[in-house]
């Protein structure tokens, strides 16, 4: 994929979120330099979303002529979303509300902490919340409008070979060997003795830290078992009570509490813990919190060992289907829903063996495709011990991209390939229809062809 193509692709809809805040207050000129329709485009605009980019992509070669080609897909976001208008295309402000808060957990995780995020943009969680509404309201509304444009589109087996046919054969990629793996996960459960052990540390926790005795922040980074926040925030979270994917009985717990309050030691999914309630605005809050997770003997893994053990000798049998196990005994809440099968960062369920855990690894050594291992013990990323069963779907050797092989990949590039051409069309047919105005520093960009047919030129004063 060439690198203009690259970044055309990263940059469609993205929104210069973190660049426009760090720099918003060093802004003192700004100027208009393109309308479509009732939408305008400001210098600014162009600076922040290529700075953004090259924060987020420190290894890729912004193109000599990224200013035009960010222009020109700024302006191709805003004659989507004037025609989304048009069309009356429904976007809820719950879903707008929900993007911006997963967008300020990122920012939160890239500074650390809240008021660390508040200190960089010199505003409030609510005035960037606010200054965040009509950027994503629009990006949604032109993803809806793409989507109403392109969602129905498919693409055939022909398509598909006409597609890599054309292809220069010496600029084939090369993969390397890529596996698609499902597990079945028991965790094998601890003894009373063992969680009531946990309670009592986390009480005594909550007793010296009420009392003054100690500080909750050196509690955490001393004893809890959450390495991710013990290590970098002394136990400290950011939290937004409308955030999926969280715990909800830890979620409960903590929005229960008042600012400064200790939580009584709770049971969630990943173990036991108490809360600090730091401070709260709203749905916002930022809390502390100890970890214990309860130690598992021998005899306790055993009884899972076994358990696994059963499920595997249903499954050589044939008496019972790979997904049908997932469902029915899996406790991986990351892979149940994927049918058992392991994804990478991207979502794909093709994986390389750099992206898997060493113990997996030494799993699949011996293993063939079609067949299930041994019951092993591991460790999750969050010192959770576990039982699994790995089933090895597939393994492709390292080959030179191939139509047999690849088949999928090729598909979906062909696919979006396709989609592309559609949405270049509508925006030839359209564009006329909108009154476009563009600055002339940007008036003999090869990108701004066909606006600038449409376009009055600017002055650029």
């Amino acid at each position: 994929m060439s690198t203009k193509k690259s970044f055309l692709l990263a940059g469609f809809f993205s929104l210069s979120c973190v660049a426009g805040m760090a720099q918003s207050a060093k802004v003192v000129a700004d100027k208009i330099i393109a309308v479509v329709g009732d939408k305008v485009i400001l210098k600014s605009d162009i600076d922040n979303t290529i700075t953004d980019m090259q924060r987020q992509s420190p290894g890729v070669d912004i193109p000599a002529n990224a200013r035009c080609m960010t222009l020109e897909q700024s302006m191709g976001v805003k004659a989507l979303v004037l025609q989304a208008e048009r069309d009356s295309l429904p976007v809820s402000e719950e879903d707008v509300a929900a993007d911006i808060d997963n967008q300020i957990r990122y920012f939160i995780g890239a500074y650390g902490s809240k008021e660390k995020l508040e200190e960089i943009s010199g505003k409030s969680m609510y005035q960037l919340k606010e200054d965040f509404k009509d950027g994503f309201k629009e990006r949604k509304l032109a993803a809806a409008m793409r989507d109403k444009i392109v969602g129905g589109i498919r693409i055939t087996p022909n398509e598909v070979k006409a597609y890599f046919d054309k292809l220069p054969k010496d600029s084939l990629t090369f993969y390397e060997s890529e596996l698609e793996i499902g597990q079945i996960v028991v965790f094998p459960k601890a003894s009373r003795e063992s969680e009531e052990y946990c309670i009592e540390q986390l009480n005594q926790f909550k007793q010296q830290a009420e009392s003054g005795k100690k500080d909750f922040k050196k509690l955490a980074d001393i004893y809890s078992d959450d390495e991710a926040t013990q290590k970098q925030n002394d136990g400290q979270l950011d939290l937004n009570r409308t955030q999926k994917g969280f715990d909800a009985t830890f979620m409960g717990k903590a929005f229960a509490l008042k600012e400064g309050q200790i939580s009584s030691p709770f049971k969630s999914a990943f173990g036991y813990h108490i809360i600090q309630m730091v401070s709260r605005a709203g749905d916002d809050a930022t809390v502390r919190h100890i970890l214990k997770i309860p130690q598992i003997t021998p005899a306790e893994t055993e009884v899972a060992i076994k358990k696994l053990d059963s499920v595997r000798a249903k499954l050589i049998a044939g008496t019972m289907q790979f997904g049908e196990a997932v469902a029915k005994y899996s406790e991986d809440e990351t892979s149940k829903f994927t049918g058992g099968r392991r994804t990478n960062n991207e979502g794909s369920t093709y994986i390389t063996i750099d992206q898997l855990d060493k113990d997996l690894v030494v799993m699949l050594k011996d293993l063939k495709v079609g067949e299930f291992s041994q019951p092993k013990e591991f460790e999750n990323e969050r010192r959770k011990k576990g039982v699994r069963i790995v089933y090895l779907l597939s393994k492709s050797e390292p080959h030179r991209e191939n139509i047999k092989d690849d088949y999928n990949k090729i598909a979906q590039r062909a696919l979006e390939e396709k989609k592309n051409l559609a949405l270049e069309k509508w925006f030839n047919e359209k564009v006329g229809t909108y009154y476009i105005k563009i600055d002339d520093e940007y008036k003999d960009c090869e990108e701004m062809k066909k606006w600038t047919n449409h376009a009055t030129v600017a002055t650029g004063k």
